[in-house]
């Protein structure tokens, strides 16, 4: 089983989502990963509400994380999303929970719960994803 710390070296190779967007790996489960991302003026839409394309990258970057960071000899990547927006942000982080809820030989469905800090629910997605044979790039300490 991988760490915390060598799955999040891993993903630190997704610079959109770890740089660009902020976002952080909370928690990473085989089929279930907990994300963050503070929300920043850079995140914000003319309304000053968090933008949708940043609340999907964090949806996306969840999924991601919960499909791959146990996979020993898969790869799955997104093949589509769909995201409903339900509230705006009232807190100050966004808070992205994944879970499977269907890992099968080459698809993937992925639920994922975004809320604020708060509680606030602000959207649900669901990823499909499409699980390629070649591992996912993470490397274990020696």
């Amino acid at each position: 089983m991988r760490t915390l710390e060598e799955i999040r070296r891993a993903f630190a190779a997704d610079r959109f989502a770890t740089e660009a967007a902020e976002i952080t790996i909370e928690t990473a489960d085989r089929g279930h990963a907990v994300c963050k991302m503070p929300i920043l003026p850079k995140h914000l839409n003319a309304r000053g509400t968090v933008m949708g394309g940043a609340i999907f990258t964090l949806a996306d970057f969840a999924s991601a994380v919960a499909a791959n960071a146990h996979a020993e000899q898969t790869n799955t990547i997104t093949l589509h999303g769909d995201i409903t927006y339900l509230s705006p942000a009232k807190g100050k982080t966004l808070i992205a929970a994944a879970d499977v809820v269907r890992q099968g030989r080459t698809t993937a469905l992925y639920d994922v719960v975004i809320r604020d800090e708060l509680g606030t629910l602000v959207a649900k997605a669901g990823m499909n994803g499409y699980v390629l044979s070649t591992p996912f790039p993470v490397e274990k300490n020696t």
